[in-house]
């Protein structure tokens, strides 16, 4: 546990969790019936805990359940369901270093960003108890007299959402804070290397409905693999699904539920470059690249992977990015100080490896020996035409590359699949309105001398083209999980037509 005095156990007992664990929330009980799996800590691939998966017969009974609990729910107004997202908000509040503990021991992030993803609920937690005072239609003029038209926004029912091991609890609560005071019950499959956050953010949940006497199934989990999300992803009773993962999977997930004509909201794949003119703050630059390619040890969706330099300051940010990495401490992401820690799996290390081949190494490029999974943060000068630029990486990796107008950089940092964020540093106004305008980026997220990375909850987060074009948090984001009517009443004694139409 790092510099954590406590004991495992009683570390564990703080949150709920123990030596085995039953991965399933369904009908208000816990409850699991399909094999065990262990949970393994990155920093040294040595098992947490155990967890019992769930079943498909798990799934089809916690469905059920939901789809009954859905009836009470979306009768609750919308203020009282943001009373209990609040009560929901303050528990997480109460647990926030153990819960931030646990991301840091299971996920691998340093300890601060363990901290800060917990937070994140949190403040989405606050977000949506104001918003539901605030799901407002709109009031539109009507062509007909004595007529009124308006808008009326309705619960879906129920939302699925399906999350990844790199904010695994994060995106939950992007997702089910919002879905929670729109009236819709929530189902939760977290991922599956992830499982003990799943359970423990769960525990939480569900004492606060029960505190509060609601039906359980409001909010279900599942500690599963594919055939669960599968599942989901088929399910007629879930109009919406959410799904945060690779674009591969997602475009399957996306077929699944098209077929169906149900909806989805997809956070797929990021390749984010950051482009710095040469009026750029080169103190400033330097921070932003560093935190956006470093943090997290690369496995953030939003991670610079792509440093577009123009050539009059090429030389000089280099030089003060390979002095910050070559400083940079490694190691136990619990210990004060690291600022680096493992990459998830064992996979993820072979993934790493396959992503410095093609270009020149400025610094980095090991694999560190030790029983965990760390590698150096690297970077690479490379070809914008290499085939690997063009994918993305989940690690620590930054390649960089040269530029000599503001159009070519537009153009390199448009000319991949994926379009979730973008960043670019300059002090001109008309690069800036350039930038942000039709002919500039083409991501999500277009960033002006901040990072690619640290999205705020009060903006709407997601991304175009392969990133899936779905959108989640803040803004008008919220109408997602809700159905839209628009609703024309007629208070007078005639019955005009509308385009003036005479029938008959």
């Amino acid at each position: 546990m790092g510099s954590d005095n406590r004991t495992e156990l009683e570390f564990f007992n703080e949150i709920g969790l123990g030596s085995n664990n039953v991965g399933g929330y369904i009908n208000g009980q816990w409850k699991a019936t399909g094999s065990s799996i262990t949970s393994t800590n990155p920093s040294n691939n040595k098992a947490i805990a155990e967890v019992t998966e769930a079943t498909l017969q798990d799934y089809e009974e916690g469905l059920q359940a939901s789809s009954e609990a859905a009836k009470i729910w979306m009768s609750v107004p919308a203020p009282k369901r943001g009373e209990i997202v609040r009560q929901i908000g303050e528990a997480l509040r109460a647990k926030l270093d153990p819960l931030g503990r646990l991301v840091s021991l299971e996920m691998g992030k340093i300890l601060p960003e363990g901290i800060g993803e917990v937070q994140e609920i949190i403040d989405m937690c606050d977000y949506a108890v104001g918003l539901s005072r605030q799901l407002n239609g709109s009031i539109i003029p009507s062509e007909r007299p004595d007529h009124m038209m308006f808008e009326v926004w309705n619960p879906l029912g129920i939302v699925g959402v399906i999350t990844a091991f790199n904010f695994p609890c994060a995106v939950l609560g992007w997702n089910a804070c919002i879905a929670l005071v729109g009236g819709n019950c929530v189902v939760w499959k977290g991922a599956p290397t992830t499982p003990l956050i799943t359970i423990a953010v769960t525990k939480l949940v569900a004492e606060v409905l029960e505190r509060n006497k609601l039906p359980g199934a409001i909010f279900t989990s599942f500690c599963g693999g594919a055939d669960i999300g599968e599942a989901i992803a088929k399910d007629t009773r879930i109009p919406l699904v959410s799904f945060t993962g690779s674009s591969k999977v997602g475009r399957l997930v996306q077929q699944s539920v098209n077929e169906r004509f149900g909806k989805c909201l997809l956070e797929l794949s990021g390749n984010n470059a950051l482009i710095v003119m040469d009026d750029a703050d080169i103190k400033l630059v330097v921070r932003a690249v560093f935190f956006a390619a470093v943090g997290t040890a690369g496995q953030r969706c939003t991670t610079c992977r792509r440093l577009f330099l123009h050539e009059s300051v090429y030389t000089d940010v280099l030089d003060q990015l390979v002095g910050l990495y070559k400083q940079v401490k490694i190691g136990d992401p619990l210990e004060k100080g690291t600022l680096v820690g493992p990459l998830h799996t064992r996979s993820s290390v072979e993934n790493f490896e396959k992503g410095i081949s093609g270009g020149k190494i400025l610094t980095g490029g090991s694999v560190l020996e030790s029983e965990g999974n760390f590698v150096q943060p690297t970077i690479v000068e490379i070809s914008a035409d290499a085939p690997v630029v063009k994918e993305e990486l989940f690690g620590p990796v930054l390649y960089v590359m040269k530029f000599q107008t503001l159009d070519e950089a537009i153009a390199l940092n448009n000319s991949v699949p994926q379009g979730l964020s973008s960043s670019i540093f300059t002090k001109r106004p008309e690069t800036i309105f350039k930038w942000i305008g039709p002919r500039g980026s083409d991501c999500g997220i277009v960033n002006v001398n901040i990072p690619t990375n640290g999205a705020e909850i009060g903006g709407a987060f997601g991304g175009e083209k392969a990133t899936g074009g779905g959108r989640e948090a803040g803004s008008d984001s919220w109408k997602q999980y809700m159905r839209r009517s628009t609703c024309t009443i007629n208070y007078g004694s005639e019955l005009p037509l509308a385009q003036g139409i005479n029938f008959g």
